[in-house]
């Protein structure tokens, strides 16, 4: 097999080990990631092609959405919100209401409430164009180092380094550090590798690539080493260490806590409230839901019968083991203080954006009442 000059032969072959064990340097590993990218990347509807010029909003969109969730997942959510809000100024002058439902289901909700309010600034303070430096669009909301670095290199071409979890394992594995990846220095470390990389041809390319390639090939788990193009100079597969980096911390297990949800029924319709502008799902509507003990009936100036129990489910979020406990009771006397809620037939929930948990409590009610 006829080889280029000035790259090892073993970058052509599918090997169980590598034949080399330098780390490549960076114009080789990026020239290797491109040609890799260029052949097997995916065609998702926010990432540029040569027949498809980059839409910074589009970009924006996308980063807001990925953040800890899976392509698969994001595909539906952001065809459904780029054809409500086709632009920038679109986003900016929706309702928050409208567009926390659009983002039903997707989970962490503060990258729905921040995106509007980064579009709000970006035709307040950008005159409508989504910024392209990264300093520019770290001013935005929500938007950090690697999510500036991913839109300005991916929609604008600049050379910005990105680091999210798939990159980090990939340089991590590549260059074979075994400190922790969620701590500092190893961050710090790991950044660097990254700006190291971002100069060249195609930096939006490149940061995709290795974004790709830690989805599709150097996978946390099972890694298909015989199919990555940085194999030959992977200190983690010269090593057979794949399965044990990149290292992270000792979790902390998550704290486990109660929330007693009470369906209030009245005339066939049930309330419904409106949870805090900060905090765990803010600006979300909920059945009354008590996470400290309150009075729920109380609360909402109402005097209810007996409460049936409906059902028991637990939910878990990123530090919290939350126990849901459902119960249901009727509305016999008093009168709803004003602004506690609104009353709602379970099946008009159609302009009130609900958590997965309290989607799931709606679920247990309407299986109860067919």
């Amino acid at each position: 097999m006829a080889t280029q000059p000035g790259v090892c032969p073993c970058y052509y072959r599918i090997v169980s080990r590598p034949h080399c064990n330098t780390k490549p340097d960076a114009p080789t590993l990026r020239r290797r990631l491109l040609e890799w990218y260029r052949r097997s990347r995916r065609d998702l509807p926010w990432r540029p092609t040569p027949d498809r010029p980059a839409n910074p909003y589009h970009v924006l969109v996308s980063e807001a959405m990925l953040q800890q969730t899976q392509v698969a997942t994001v595909l539906p959510y952001f065809e459904r919100f780029i054809t409500a809000f086709p632009t920038v100024a679109d986003l900016a002058a929706a309702d928050e209401q409208r567009v926390l439902k659009l983002w039903q289901g997707l989970g962490y909700y503060r990258r729905a409430r921040n995106l509007h309010a980064a579009a709000k600034m970006i035709v307040e303070t950008f005159d409508g164009a989504v910024p392209a430096t990264v300093d520019q669009l770290l001013q935005l909301p929500g938007v950090g180092r690697y999510t500036a670095g991913a839109i300005a290199s991916i929609a604008y071409g600049v050379e910005a380094p990105i680091l999210d979890g798939n990159v980090a394992r990939v340089l991590a594995r590549i260059y074979r550090i075994a400190d922790p990846v969620d701590q500092p220095a190893t961050r710090k470390r790991l950044w660097e590798l990254a700006e190291q990389l971002a100069p060249g041809e195609a930096p939006g390319d490149l940061n995709q690539a290795m974004m790709e390639l830690g989805a599709l090939v150097c996978t946390p788990k099972g890694p298909r080493c015989m199919f990555c193009p940085a194999s030959d100079g992977c200190g983690a597969f010269a090593a057979g260490l794949t399965d044990a980096l990149p290292a992270a911390s000792p979790k902390r297990k998550p704290k486990a806590v109660t929330h007693r949800v009470l369906a209030i029924e009245r005339g066939g319709r049930f309330l419904f409230e409106r949870r805090p502008e900060t905090g765990l799902w803010s600006n979300m509507w909920q059945l009354p839901t008590a996470e400290n003990g309150d009075d729920l009936a109380q609360r909402v100036g109402l005097t209810v019968g007996p409460a049936a129990s409906v059902g028991v489910f637990t939910h878990q979020t990123t530090h919290r083991t939350i126990r849901f406990e459902v119960g249901h009771a009727l509305a016999v006397a008093g009168r709803l203080r004003r602004g506690a809620g609104v009353w709602r037939r379970l099946d008009q929930l159609d302009d009130l954006p609900l958590a997965k948990p309290q989607q799931r409590a709606v679920a247990m009610l309407a299986a109860r009442s067919t």
